[in-house]
């Protein structure tokens, strides 16, 4: 049985249907890129999985029925979610940030700004004084602060510039190599993810078409799928 098991997963919000059938696995240690056009589901799939809209189908994570349980709940079972958008608490420093989601586990204030050095930097900088990618270094290293088994990054490197993007893809592929931690990688750019992930699952109007090794992903594929 997969770590996450998603199957024939709908969602609605009010009377609109978002998704019609998702289907996806990952395993310990395993790198999933969620991929799709814009409005194809990817957010509303995450919001299902971290239960924070109702779902149908099968929702199981680490042997546990995920519907059954509230977002805090999850969270606790080893969910650790780096939104959209970042969120993260504009009046508090960065320490303080770091420590309102931090859970007893082998991700620490100093580990996190190992991997994130510019975090140990500006401990006590409020975090609405940060650049947006700061920010971005801060709500990842807030989600691994909750000593997750499951890591989602949704967009984690959207509007950022190059050089801190490839920061980003740099942490991102050391969580891969040092640790068993499962990451769903929602993002756009093809070429960073084929580097980091081990398989794609491709979403259109709610619903699965297309799952398989990143090697297995072609240009049709990727250009019927994710091309504008």
């Amino acid at each position: 049985m997969s770590f996450l098991s998603v199957k024939s997963l709908t969602a609605s919000y009010g009377v609109s249907q978002a998704l019609f059938g998702v289907d996806l696995d990952i395993n310990p240690g395993e790198v999933v890129a969620l991929m799709g056009r814009n409005g194809m589901g990817k957010s509303t799939t995450v919001k299902a999985i971290c239960r924070m809209i109702a779902a149908g189908g099968t929702l199981e994570f680490a042997g546990q029925n995920l519907h059954a349980l509230p977002s805090h709940k999850a969270a606790r079972l080893g969910l650790g979610l780096v939104p959209e958008g970042r969120r993260c608490f504009r009046d508090l420093t960065v320490a303080e940030n770091l420590l309102a989601t931090s859970r007893p586990g082998d991700w620490d204030m100093g580990r996190v700004t190992q991997l994130f050095p510019r975090l140990g930097e500006r401990h006590s900088q409020l975090s609405a004084s940060l650049s947006g990618g700061e920010q971005q270094m801060l709500a990842i290293g807030r989600a691994l602060m909750t000593n997750p088994r499951l890591l989602i990054l949704d967009e984690a490197t959207e509007g950022l510039a190059p050089i801190i993007r490839q920061e980003i893809w740099s942490a991102i592929n050391r969580l891969k190599q040092d640790t068993d931690m499962a990451i769903l990688v929602i993002d756009k750019t093809l070429a960073e993810l084929e580097q980091v992930c081990d398989r794609a699952v491709m979403l259109e109007r709610g619903k699965t078409v297309w799952s398989g090794a990143m090697t297995a992903l072609t240009p049709d594929i990727t250009e019927r799928y994710v091309g504008v």
